[in-house]
């Protein structure tokens, strides 16, 4: 049984990506212009003109994942790049206070939930995987 304290932290996570999502998506609110070396990033990544559609849908997913609590530890794994590539960008490009507390804010509890689900992603930190070899076929399955 989750605690308090995780669901809280799931809750607030997925409420921040399928918030994002869904305005990135609807375009319900008009996100502040970047400036500087983050608008010169954010034109490249426009360029391309996929790439943000896809981002929006993997938060809208992810976050809706989180929020109903199912999945949790795939919507961490796939939103776990996502999280770094948001905190160094803040971090490192010149951004708002505001901006740069939300960044934190998101890895925190990305982090947390990671802890939390660390028995989730334990066979995935394995340096050796021995794979399991399928069952006998019974005589009336045919493959």
């Amino acid at each position: 049984m989750e605690s308090k304290g995780t669901i809280a932290a799931r809750v607030l996570l997925g409420l921040v990506f399928f918030g994002f999502g869904l305005n990135g998506l609807l375009q319900l609110f008009p996100l502040p212009p970047a400036r500087g070396a983050a608008a010169e990033f954010m034109d490249g990544l426009l360029a391309s003109r996929y790439l943000f559609p896809l981002l929006f849908v993997t938060y809208l997913f992810t976050g809706a994942a989180l929020l109903m609590g199912r999945f949790v530890p795939l919507a961490l794994t796939i939103l776990a790049p996502i999280i770094v590539n948001i905190a160094v960008m803040h971090f490192f490009v010149p951004s708002s206070g505001a901006e740069i507390c939300l960044a934190a804010l998101v890895t925190a509890l990305e982090i947390f939930l990671a802890w939390s689900c660390r028995a989730a992603f334990r066979p995935l930190l394995r340096a050796r995987y021995q794979l399991v070899s399928p069952g006998p076929v019974d005589a009336g399955e045919q493959r």
